[in-house]
């Protein structure tokens, strides 16, 4: 197997160098051209089967050279390297016919990645060609909608393009420099802790710790302990030295999420480490300096939580230096699919399936459904819909039924469901009791449409019961525990009934 020829442009030449070293070490054939004019008389002297280039050169922009590469090279796959300042135009780069962006400063493992994703598809891949060349005929005549992509990944967090997302990484690009606290809103599993953790990476403190914890998930005689640590013995069942989160941090960043479930007591003893920046173990009598940075996260308002005797009042003003508002996933709508794909990526290698991408059928469903569970639902069905997946596109019956029949289902994107205790106005009429006389029918229900003759009492019976129990599931937004309770059945009941109707 031949080596694979890369063309690196990049006008600065200690970078250009050390790449060359490094390309060629791990088998590549290396070129190097210090200007845009330089890589593209190399691009029209060899043969490359990738070029890297460096957004900003010294003799032209980036979109220039890319410009140039579509017209005359449409099969050249192209990376493009930028600081972490220009992420964003990179990511509308993309749109122009990169492939996919490195950042600035290089690491080693990641652009070997990088690289090694685009070598991996033929040129000649359709859904390559549909994205990279402007002819209006192969756009035409492609095959699609099913697609693939190369998503823009910022320390595993996916680079969105909507002007929401776009606002996210203006606002983590101008506090990541500083130690401000900060405070991330947003609905649970909208990502909160991967925003902590890109503000960190984007720090001076990026070489320290990042120590996250969730508050919602500990005790209160637990909490302080895992805060600030215990020393041996200081309470029965220490039976040794525990260092707490905050030392842990130490030099680094420490990441509370849902910090308004910590129980007021305990909020306490963080006002003074806040304050102080020095923490006491429990049971120990030395102070430890603190230089760390907090970084907390809440699904709700912290000044509604001390309205009403929540969290303290005092606390809430020595976080709030700087806030950040996540927004849900049906909000930002041109990022799904983004989301999707990475985790459609990571999941198939996870699983070494040969998954190419998703069906425009699914990728529609995608778009419309609304993601009450936000970027973590969507995670957990993509995991299940490659796992179920037996060819090279993700279709529509690998994906839950209350998801792929959605709008089939009848519920409305944007309109909130009806509460709970309403359920039974959408449910079937009780069927009265009828004493006919002996030479007179049955009166007919009103509005009872006509049952045909080779239907039986059985199949009717099954249909109503299966409207019955997707309207209820529905308005418990597929709780099975109120929906068994409202149906007046047990859990195990309804699971059988969900299995029979194939109800996943």
């Amino acid at each position: 197997m031949s080596q694979a020829k890369i063309l690196v442009i990049d006008d600065d030449l200690d970078l250009c160098t050390l790449l060359q070293r490094f390309l060629s070490r791990k088998g590549y054939e290396v070129m190097v051209a210090h200007s845009g004019a330089a890589g593209i008389a190399a691009a029209e002297a060899h043969e490359h089967d990738l070029a890297i280039t460096d957004f900003r050169l010294g003799d032209m922009e980036g979109t220039q050279l890319l410009a140039h590469f579509r017209e005359h090279h449409p099969a050249l796959p192209v990376l493009v390297m930028t600081g972490y300042s220009d992420i964003r135009t990179a990511v509308n780069v993309m749109k122009q016919g990169a492939l996919d962006y490195i950042t600035k400063p290089i690491v080693p493992d990641e652009i070997l990645l990088s690289i090694q994703r685009a070598l991996v598809g033929p040129k000649n891949d359709t859904v390559y060609a549909a994205v990279n060349s402007s002819n209006e005929e192969i756009e035409k005549t492609k095959p699609v909608k099913p697609r693939r992509s190369n998503v823009p990944v910022d320390n595993g967090y996916i680079i969105g393009q909507s002007p929401l997302a776009q606002a996210l990484y203006k606002q983590i690009d101008l506090v990541a420099p500083t130690n401000y606290s900060v405070i991330i809103y947003g609905e649970s599993g909208a990502g909160k802790e991967s925003v902590a953790r890109m503000i960190h990476d984007r720090s001076s403190r990026k070489n320290q710790h990042f120590v996250a914890m969730d508050c919602g998930a500990i005790s209160k005689d637990l909490a302080n302990s895992e805060l600030f640590g215990h020393e041996k013995g200081s309470f029965t069942g220490a039976l040794q030295t525990k260092i707490g989160h905050f030392e842990l941090a130490n030099g680094g960043t420490i990441f509370l999420d849902e910090v308004a479930n910590l129980p007021y007591d305990v909020q306490v003893s963080l006002l003074r480490v806040v304050q102080e920046r020095r923490v006491k173990r429990i049971g120990g009598t030395k102070e430890i300096a603190l230089d760390v940075r907090i970084i907390i996260a809440s699904n709700e308002r912290l000044i509604d939580a001390c309205r009403k005797g929540k969290f303290r009042e005092d606390l809430y003003y020595r976080f709030n230096e700087f806030s950040i508002e996540m927004p849900a996933l049906r909000e930002r709508r041109e990022d799904i699919v983004l989301f999707a794909l990475q985790f459609l990526r990571q999941t198939a290698l996870e699983l070494n399936r040969e998954i190419k991408g998703f069906t425009a059928e699914v990728e529609q469903i995608f778009m419309d459904y609304p993601w009450y569970g936000n970027i973590r639902e969507l995670k957990n069905v993509i995991k299940r819909a490659t796992l179920l997946t037996d060819g090279p596109w993700v279709e529509s019956k690998s994906l839950p039924f209350e998801i792929a029949y959605y709008k089939r289902l009848g519920i409305e994107e944007g309109k909130d469901l009806e509460p709970v205790e309403k359920v039974e106005s959408l449910m079937l009429p009780p069927i009265p009791e009828i004493r006919p006389a002996a030479n007179q029918l049955p009166t007919p229900v009103p509005d009872t449409p006509a049952i045909p003759a080779h239907t039986d009492l059985k199949s009717i019976s099954q249909g109503a019961e299966y409207q019955m129990i997707m309207q209820v599931l529905y308005q418990t937004r597929f709780n099975k525990s109120k929906a068994a309770q409202l149906l007046g059945i047990d859990r195990k009941t309804l699971y059988n009934k969900l299995r029979i109707y194939n109800i996943k």
